[in-house]
């Protein structure tokens, strides 16, 4: 993977990838938002693929993340904590939870780049119950 960031002005800059390009727009967002997002985006394509890959569906997905970063410099995260909000039509709650722990403890290559570094917790609703 390659990316490449270029100055425009001011606090803008234009990340180009292979595939796209995108304008980060600092400090409206700051990098640190745009990590965390990147993190949540990744976790939350797994929740629309996994399921997919087993015929079955997930609607109205929201994944929230809330991170405590170290005080001083360089201000890593400490901890990382995900709410996976969504409605499906899994067979079972164990079925919608092994969906998320598959991305968080598998396939999500950003989650799992942090996770030596980042304590990671998470709760799944789906279909407005608590399952784990």
């Amino acid at each position: 993977m390659k990316i490449s960031v270029a100055h425009k002005e001011a606090m803008k800059f234009e990340a180009t990838t292979a595939k796209s390009s995108f304008i980060i727009d600092c400090p409206t967002i700051s990098p640190i938002e745009y990590f965390l997002s990147g993190i949540i985006a990744c976790s939350a394509s797994d929740i629309q693929m996994l399921p997919q890959n087993q015929g079955k569906t997930v609607t109205d997905l929201v994944v929230d993340g809330e991170v405590v970063r170290s005080d001083d410099h360089p201000k890593k995260f400490n901890s990382l904590v995900l709410t996976y909000t969504f409605n499906s039509d899994a067979d079972s709650d164990d079925m919608a939870a092994r969906w998320v722990m598959a991305s968080v403890e598998t396939y999500c290559s950003t989650i799992n780049t942090i996770r030596d570094t980042t304590k990671i917790a998470y709760t799944i609703v789906q279909t407005g119950k608590t399952i784990l």
